[in-house]
């Protein structure tokens, strides 16, 4: 038996097929060529499946089965007693869980494409991928998850591990407050595809499922990043939700070229899986295209495959928007500048993926398309003592006093900010960064500061390091260590990078190296 548990270890969210053939044979005599055409395996994973099972088979001219006495053990050993899951309406209970927290997540941001799933669809997703696929112990990466998919599946499969990627700060703190609440394996990530992907979830995942913008530009940017998320690509898949209009089926063979385009094959298209509130120019539907990444895929995957703003159907970040005027980004450069100093910097576009402005006296950025997450993410991988950035009027982190205190209380270690609302013109605002003043003899103020300076490196290092130096030597890396395990609020995340953490879990965080300190 340990050869055919080897040979399903390596088949890994593929080994569901190869169940279904071990069941068969515990059943009783089976042709060969009857197990290729139930199972719709290639003969050659049959032959690999015989082989492996050699010792306990018995065979009977061209019939085999494994042997009676040890039927019941291969039951057991390899869960080859697994019921069907059936459809949705057999599941009344976990649809009206989903529908509970699909009736509860933040509503959509029209800005990022959000159209909001049923809950028939939810539940419809992780059914079909627990029939298909081996979920426990495997690896789902979900690339935007406004429709909660990653709470359906776990839902569904409990033991599935799933990383969740998304641009809202309000969906991960959704998706993670509940995961938590529950026990489920889900980690949080925050990312904008366009300006960078996380370490963390870089050759992770076995499966990568997404909904992206029904844009030829987002599917490329999405489905890049996807490949790049998959641990093995020759063995990986991607599950993508895209729709278009049937009077318009132009721009389905556009997409679908892109696609195509990245060396990724269709495997599978199954029509009008997924229903929407909305989306009705495409009636409200799109299709599930299971996707197969082909040995080109890797090297067409580049980080540069699709980068660019306008990536969404609608809005400020449509592939039609313009930016801001030339007269409003001269009144920014000067902003930017420090009084008396060298010429004004040239104002550079969002991207924060990398420390930013190392070497620089000031920086000038334009965020004018700013969903709401760059600003923050901006001041973390600033590298210069002083920043100007241009944000609409309306942004969430300056719109209100509430807004501005809790952004300048999260980055207050590192800067100390001014918020200019309507300026140059009263469709936008400038927030200055100012390098806050160094207060030596507070610890506390000394690690964040540290911490923050550096936003991009693996935050158990980090604070490790921070914590020796605010301790002018007098701790040891040993104790050091020893402290920041002791104070972290998910030990797990000490290998992630702040700058890739949810802004809840910043917060979170911040507050406990700010006691580590001062312990």
């Amino acid at each position: 038996m340990s050869s055919v548990a080897l040979l399903l270890a390596e088949h890994g969210v593929h080994g569901r097929r190869l169940r279904d053939a071990l069941a068969l044979l515990c059943q009783g005599w089976q042709a060969f060529d009857d197990l290729v055409r139930a199972t719709a395996l290639p003969r050659r994973t049959v032959q690999e499946l015989v082989a492996a099972a050699d010792d306990d088979l018995r065979r009977a001219g061209a019939n085999l089965r494994i042997a009676p006495e040890l039927a019941a053990e291969y039951r057991r050993r390899f869960a080859l007693d697994r019921a069907n899951l059936g459809s949705v309406a057999e599941h009344p209970e976990l649809l009206a869980a989903i529908g509970a927290d699909i009736a509860a997540v933040p509503p959509p941001l029209a800005a990022l494409d959000h159209v909001q799933a049923t809950d028939e669809t939810a539940l419809r997703r992780a059914l079909w991928l627990a029939e298909n696929y081996e979920l426990a112990g495997g690896r789902l990466l979900c690339l935007g998850d406004h429709d909660l998919t990653s709470l359906a599946v776990c839902a569904v499969a409990p033991e599935t591990a799933v990383t969740v990627v998304d641009v809202d700060e309000r969906l991960l703190e959704f998706i993670d407050t509940r995961a938590r609440q529950r026990g489920w394996n889900i980690r949080c990530l925050h990312a904008d595809l366009r300006f960078g992907f996380p370490p963390a979830a870089l050759e992770w995942a076995d499966l990568v499922f997404t909904d992206p913008p029904y844009t030829p530009e987002g599917m490329a940017l999405f489905l890049a990043a996807g490949v790049r998320a998959l641990r093995d690509p020759a063995q990986g898949r991607l599950l993508v939700a895209y729709g278009y209009s049937e009077r318009n089926p132009a721009l389905g063979l556009k997409v679908q070229q892109e696609i195509q385009r990245l060396g990724i094959v269709f495997e599978a298209i199954l029509p009008g899986f997924h229903r929407y509130h909305g989306a009705q120019a495409v009636g409200s539907a799109s299709d599930l295209y299971v996707c197969r990444p082909t040995a080109r895929a890797a090297k067409l995957a580049t980080p540069q495959a699709a980068r660019r703003v306008g990536i969404y159907t609608h809005g400020p970040q449509s592939i039609e928007a313009t930016g801001p005027s030339q007269e409003i980004l001269d009144a920014l450069r000067e902003l930017a500048a420090r009084p008396g100093s060298s010429p004004a910097p040239k104002p550079r576009g969002p991207g924060w993926d990398e420390p930013i402005g190392k070497g620089a006296a000031a920086l000038a950025v334009d965020l004018t398309d700013d969903p709401g997450p760059w600003l923050l993410r901006t001041l973390l991988a600033c590298a210069a003592g002083r920043m100007a950035a241009l944000v609409s009027n309306n942004h969430p982190d300056i719109s209100n006093e509430r807004g501005q205190r809790a952004l300048a209380e999260l980055v207050g270690p590192r800067f100390t900010l001014r918020f200019l609302r309507s300026t140059p013109d009263n469709k936008h605002a400038v927030v200055l960064a100012e390098a806050a003043p160094v207060a030596a003899t507070d610890p506390a103020a000394t690690v964040l500061r540290e911490l923050l300076l550096r936003a991009h490196g693996k935050l158990g290092n980090v604070w490790r390091e921070a914590l020796i130096n605010a301790s002018r030597g007098e701790l040891t890396k040993k104790a050091a260590a020893q402290r920041v395990e002791a104070a972290a609020p998910d030990p797990a995340e000490l290998d992630l990078r702040l700058i890739d953490l949810p802004r809840h879990r910043i917060t979170t965080l911040l507050a406990a190296m700010a006691n580590s300190a001062t312990t």
